[in-house]
């Protein structure tokens, strides 16, 4: 049930970011998207660092001074993994005109979902990992540290939901299809959560690997999409502010409750 609870919890701040809709009008100021989408950058960056990364040196200590490569090979694979997902799947960011990827008649709202959904999996993946190795009892992953990731993940999905249903409404679609939405745009981070766990069997060989791997999909996805959206025109400096937020509210969340 403790499981349970953790994947969700992701999936609420999502919805509750979506739910935004309802008690908001018009569009999100462009300062306040570049805040928030710095804000989710730095969270996720931050999560990338201390909530795999060193989870998964420590778990490979024990190959002295090659305990470097699980993490190296995992972060590669990882971003390879997400750079093949972005060329493959046809997607629209939200300041942007033109789709991404392979061309496509989907309609612009099904499009913008599909963007991110697109980074929502690797934070899926991370939070299954880590309660996985969690299950297995042979990690130095703790409950509180699992919760941390999850908490922190969710925080950062809030503003992503308000990102989505917003922009939706104000677009001309109702409220409630806006919020449906942009709630939906989350529905992957607990699948991606469930099918890890269900693979705890085959994972914990491999998890300074795997938690490496949801690291390097992270960062892709901070490199290649949030951080040139928050830092591209107007208002970057608050991108650089919510960054900043986001980065050491991770880092205290992970280190006072790991």
């Amino acid at each position: 049930m403790i499981t349970f609870y953790g994947l969700l919890i992701p999936f609420l701040g999502t919805a509750l970011g979506a739910a935004c809709v309802f008690i908001m009008k018009g569009e999100l100021k462009v300062s306040v998207q570049k805040l928030l989408l710095g804000f989710a950058s730095g969270v996720m960056v931050a999560a990338s660092v201390w909530s795999l990364l060193l989870p998964a040196l420590d778990a490979s200590i024990g190959m002295g001074k090659l305990a470097f490569i699980p993490a190296a090979s995992g972060v590669a694979a990882g971003m390879a993994f997400l750079f093949v997902l972005d060329e493959l799947i046809p997607h629209l960011h939200i300041d942007s005109a033109e789709p991404e990827g392979p061309q496509s008649k989907l309609k612009k709202t099904t499009m913008l979902c599909l963007a991110v959904t697109l980074h929502n999996i690797p934070e899926g993946m991370a939070v299954g990992v880590v309660f996985a190795g969690l299950l297995s009892g042979t990690s130095d992953i703790s409950t509180a540290g699992a919760f941390a990731l999850a908490i922190g993940i969710a925080i950062q999905n809030f503003p992503e939901g308000a990102i989505i249903s917003m922009p939706l409404a104000s677009g001309g679609n109702g409220k409630v299809k806006s919020f449906v939405y942009g709630m939906l745009s989350g529905i992957v981070e607990p699948i991606a959560a469930v099918i890890t766990i269900l693979l705890t069997g085959l994972i914990v060989p491999m998890l300074p690997y795997l938690l490496s791997f949801a690291a390097g999909a992270m960062l892709y996805v901070v490199v290649e999409e949030l951080i040139p959206e928050a830092s591209e025109g107007e208002h970057s400096n608050n991108a650089t502010l919510g960054f900043a937020a986001g980065f050491i509210l991770m880092m205290v969340l992970d280190v006072a409750l790991g």
